[in-house]
This record gives C-alpha cells, sequence and structure tokens, in this order.
C-alpha cells in the first residue's frame, strides 16, 4: 500500500494530439499547455474546491525558450506570481516534470503543482550552429553513439531479432484498440478540445496500409506504419499532498542511464527499478501506458519485462503508434491515460498501474501509481 506522505494526483487532462502540420499546427505551445491546464484545475475546484497553486512545471524538448512552464502558467491566467518552470529529458520530459512536482510536495512543501508536458512540433523553431541548420541537439557527446531514433530503433530490432511482421501487429494493435476506445468514448473525460479537434488525429490512419509501406532502411524492418507519427499536442496533471482527494498516489519512480547506442530499452530497467522500490513486481500491475515511439522499441521493452506481445494491461486503449508522439508531452500522456483508465473507471483502492518511457540518449523514466479514496 502506498505511505501516508504519497503525493497524489487528484486530475489530468489532455489535449488531441494532432499530427505535426495538421489541425495543431498554428497553436503555440503555451496555448497547447493553457487549454489543459485551465481544464485540469476546474476539475480540481469540483474536486477539492478553490485551491492555489504553487508552481507550474512542464516538458518541453524543442520548443522556442523562453521557459514555457512560465508562459504557459500566465497564458491560462494563474497569475503573475506563479513562477513556472521547464524541464528536458527528451521524449521523459512530461513524466519527468511531474515527478520533480511530486518530489517539491514529498519534501514537505504542500501546495498544489500543475505537471506535465507540452510539445508543438509543427512551430518549433529551426536551429543553427555556425550557419549550418540542424534538427536537433546532440543527445550524447563526442565519443559516444549518438544515433537518430529511426535508426537507434532500427538497430534494436536487428539487436533482438524483431521481425517486420511482428513490429506491423504490434502497431495494427495499437491503432485497434485505440480505435475501439474511442468508439467507446473512453479519451472524452481527459481530452479538451482544441482549435476544432476532439480527437487524436492518427488513429487508424496508418493501420489499413502497414502491409505496403516500405522500410526505412535498405534491408531494415522499420517503416513509416510501425513508428509513430510525430505529433502537436500537451497533458498535464495536478498533483496534492497526501489526502487531499481521491486520485493516484505516486508509490515508487525511477530515472536510469542505459546504452546511449540502445536507447529504446530504458524504459525497462525503470520500471524494474521503479517496482523494486514499491515491492512489487509485473504481475501486480494492472495497467501499463508505456510510451511507444517505435514498435520495435515497445517489443524489446516487453521482452525484458517477461510481459507478451499483447497483453491486455498494456495500452489497452491504443499508444503513441496509434495516438501519435508530442516528445515533450508523451511522457504525461501516458499518466493522464491512467488517470482514465484507473480512476474514471473506478478500479477499487490498492490497483496498481505503470507510467514509463524510454528516452533519447540513453534514459528510462518510470512511476509506480496507486488508486486512493
Amino acid at each position: 500500500m502506498s505511505s501516508s506522505r504519497d503525493p497524489v494526483i487528484i486530475a489530468a487532462r489532455r489535449t488531441p494530439i494532432g499530427t505535426r502540420g495538421r489541425a495543431l499546427a498554428h497553436v503555440r505551445a503555451e496555448e497547447l499547455a493553457a487549454a489543459a491546464i485551465r481544464a485540469a484545475l476546474v476539475d480540481t475546484e469540483t474536486a477539492i474546491g478553490p485551491s492555489r497553486v504553487a508552481d507550474v512545471v512542464l516538458g518541453n524538448c524543442t520548443g522556442p525558450g523562453g521557459n514555457l512552464g512560465r508562459l504557459a502558467a500566465l497564458a491560462a491566467g494563474l497569475g503573475i506570481d506563479i513562477p513556472g518552470g521547464t524541464v528536458d529529458r527528451q521524449c521523459g520530459s512530461g513524466l519527468a516534470a511531474v515527478l520533480d512536482a511530486v518530489t517539491a510536495i514529498r519534501a514537505g512543501d504542500e501546495r498544489l503543482r500543475v505537471a506535465g508536458g507540452v510539445e508543438s512540433a509543427s512551430t518549433a523553431p529551426l536551429r543553427s550552429l555556425g550557419g549550418v541548420s540542424y534538427d536537433r541537439a546532440p543527445f550524447a557527446p563526442a565519443g559516444f553513439p549518438d544515433p537518430e531514433m529511426t535508426q537507434a530503433a532500427e538497430d534494436l530490432a536487428a539487436h533482438d531479432q524483431i521481425t517486420r511482421a511482428r513490429q506491423d501487429a504490434h502497431a495494427r494493435r495499437s491503432h485497434s484498440r485505440a480505435r475501439a476506445a474511442l468508439m467507446a468514448g473512453r479519451f472524452e473525460a481527459e481530452l479538451v478540445t482544441l482549435a476544432g479537434l476532439s480527437r487524436d488525429d492518427a488513429i487508424g490512419v496508418a493501420e489499413p496500409l502497414l502491409a505496403r509501406f516500405p522500410p526505412l532502411f535498405k534491408g531494415g524492418t522499420l517503416t513509416a506504419g510501425n513508428a509513430t507519427r510525430i505529433g502537436d499536442g500537451a497533458a498535464v496533471v495536478v498533483v496534492a499532498p497526501a489526502g487531499a482527494a481521491p486520485g493516484l498516489a505516486v508509490r515508487a519512480t525511477a530515472v536510469i542511464g542505459c546504452d546511449p547506442a540502445l536507447p529504446g530499452i530504458g524504459a525497462a530497467p525503470a520500471i524494474q527499478a521503479a517496482l523494486l522500490s514499491a515491492g512489487a513486481n509485473v504481475t501486480d500491475i494492472a495497467a501499463f501506458e508505456i510510451v511507444e515511439a517505435f514498435a520495435a522499441q515497445s517489443l524489446a521493452v516487453l521482452s525484458r519485462l517477461g510481459l507478451a506481445d499483447d497483453d491486455p494491461r498494456v495500452c489497452a486503449d491504443g499508444g503513441a503508434l496509434a495516438l501519435g508522439h508530442p516528445w515533450g508531452a508523451s511522457g504525461a500522456v501516458a499518466v493522464v491515460r491512467l488517470f482514465s483508465r484507473l480512476m474514471l473507471s473506478e478500479r477499487p483502492v490498492g490497483t496498481l498501474g505503470v507510467a514509463a518511457a524510454s528516452v533519447g540518449g540513453g534514459l528510462g523514466i518510470a512511476a509506480v501509481l496507486e488508486v486512493v479514496r
């Protein structure tokens, strides 16, 4: 059971994920985040009444700078005295921001915090060095492997001997689960309609074409169909001290490093470390949300955890392969999805869930969450 001091996530909201260049392409990052923040705080007021927020902490990877946590706090109308901060752990940034908020409360500052992540890949600025433009900053310094994420996923597929058929099946399963969840209305309570978009726009798009996509690398297995679509979106949660309201208590967390040549495996040792800290194992977990950047990466993580490819507990309503991948937000999307799957579906007290992500540069991040009421 959770400790009486474990901070609790009491509200969780997100925008739809819009494929880069589409419906959310002209919405700035702070506007994406502000929409989710306002909705989460309305839910918080419903749960515990008017409350003062101490800080807004957001993960972000490729934004324009200027401290997006602060920009979003102001854009959301929280007042000039709410500071705001920004975290960069690449694809784990949104979850890292949530863990930072948890740490602050656990240390004794028992004021509410808004935490999560945001990415507007569509409006991300072009970077340059010495007059030469580049898409991303290095994930590792000179002397270490620093593969592009697609190459890293292809290398991992080869390393683990993960076939294209297995990858395509995993992507198809993600889309099928997401489509079923969409039809059943299981996303509705967590979503905030924005710029006319009321649903994740990548669901089902690649599914009928999976067998027709050519490999991204000659002789390889990775395709545009078994890789996620880059997206725009934001996701936030409200973290409160223990006992403030029903929610998901943050029972244990872990951030680890791994081989930067195979960054896709990072979620596995992070989950193992968090479970060890929680005194739990994979059989105790009712729901996993593991960021699906690539089918090969997801399958490699599941294998290391001893889980079947089609384990019904893992991304039960589809993952990033179907929903899209707004880099800095995806770790927070995983937490929002767990909140919907465990709290909004009224799972019993003590039910455990795991949110996790593998991270470029060779990192993994994970949290074990428990239903409390």
